[in-house]
């Protein structure tokens, strides 16, 4: 399949996302167009990068001065600690505005060295070259960056635009099924939320993507994924409305992460589907969300084996901390939880603010 591009545009700054085989190759070349000024570059790369995919990057940007750094990127180290210690090996090597990071792994390595990026000197230039579904297809666009806190995931962050996205599909197939079905979760949200058509292109072609089984379909789905991302951020770069809509499902599924203390135990791709489910049930028993449509997204979990049990993941136990980071949620503006609903598929409501007891209710009896 050819290359495709998509321009991502904000107030801020327009950008380019690249989607295709084979190109990191050009990632040089890209660097020289895009940033014609740059001298310096800091590739910082996620320690589960094959090595293969880090030298195909390393060898197209040898002619210019390069800094390697190493990170065994995970949410646990998804800190201002890490940032910090990034900071201070980028301003000790004289880093300036023109220079450029450059995130070579998934969607938490590219959170970190963005909020990086944008603190070094109020500023230098970031590209991103996601190696995970999930990054390809989400984090990866739009400008948030973030660490997390002891109060939560990704409590401390800002917008920060990159220069370019590289997102090459042959690097997914060094990719765990585990890993697959990570990123599936933000291609099904952006077909629930704003696309009907796409979500029953997904019910035909969702197994064919999480088991990597037609290059096509995959690259497909990454560019429908963009583009729907693209159009809400070209409205809302910084969240203040419509791009809230792009939390459907994040509520509970920050909220299960950071209750399982972002451990392996579940990802974020599995508390994002399992936190969708949720919201649609919660949606359905509440009237807002038809039982056809509700039906339909149920029998896509099941078709496809996605998580659809928290008692698979939680205890009754872990009740009482769920809720209490669904309260420290960052779209909360009140004493109330802020969630996203749907009315139809395709079809998002603005955020609705409940009292938590009517949420510890529903997780209460409904899903335990």
């Amino acid at each position: 399949m050819k290359e495709s591009r998509i321009i991502v545009k904000t107030k801020n700054k327009n950008y380019p996302i690249i989607i295709g085989e084979n190109i990191l190759s050009k990632t040089g070349n890209l660097i020289n167009t895009q940033i014609p000024n740059c001298k310096k570059i800091a590739l910082i790369i996620d320690s589960r990068v094959p090595k293969k995919i880090l030298v195909q990057v390393k060898n197209s940007i040898k002619n210019f001065n390069s800094l390697y750094i190493k990170l065994n990127a995970n949410e646990k180290i998804k800190n201002f600690g890490t940032v910090s210690k990034l900071i201070n090996k980028l301003l000790k090597k004289k880093f300036n505005r023109n220079d450029c990071l450059i995130a070579l792994g998934g969607g938490v390595l590219g959170d970190i060295v963005a909020l990086t990026a944008n603190l070094v000197k109020r500023g230098i230039k970031f590209i991103n070259v996601p190696t995970t579904l999930l990054s390809q297809v989400d984090s990866s666009i739009g400008g948030k960056t973030g660490v997390n806190s002891g109060y939560g995931k990704n409590l401390i962050g800002t917008f920060y635009q990159p220069e370019m996205v590289i997102s090459d599909t042959t690097v997914l197939n060094s990719l765990p099924k585990k890993e697959m079905v990570c990123g599936y979760a933000e291609i099904l949200k952006h077909a629930l939320i704003l696309d009907k058509k796409f979500f029953f292109w997904l019910q035909k072609n969702g197994e064919k993507i999480i088991n990597l089984n037609n290059k096509i379909v995959i690259q497909k789905a990454i560019h429908k994924s963009c583009k729907i991302k693209a159009r809400i951020v070209k409205k809302d770069e910084t969240e203040k409305d419509l791009r809230m809509i792009l939390n459907f499902g994040h509520t509970f599924g920050h909220a299960f992460e950071a209750t399982a203390n972002f451990s392996n135990k579940i990802n974020h791709g599995e508390s994002v589907l399992l936190g969708m489910l949720c919201a649609a049930e919660f949606a359905f028993r509440n009237k807002i969300l038809k039982s056809k449509d509700f039906n339909l997204i149920k029998e896509h979990y099941s078709v496809l084996n996605l998580p659809n049990k928290i008692s698979d993941y939680f205890t009754k136990k872990d009740l009482k901390n769920i809720i209490q980071f669904m309260k420290s949620d960052k779209k909360k503006t009140d004493s109330k939880i802020k969630l996203i609903l749907i009315s139809k598929i395709g079809k998002t409501l603005k955020s609705r603010g409940l009292r938590d007891s009517i949420l510890k209710n529903y997780l209460n009896t409904k899903l335990f």
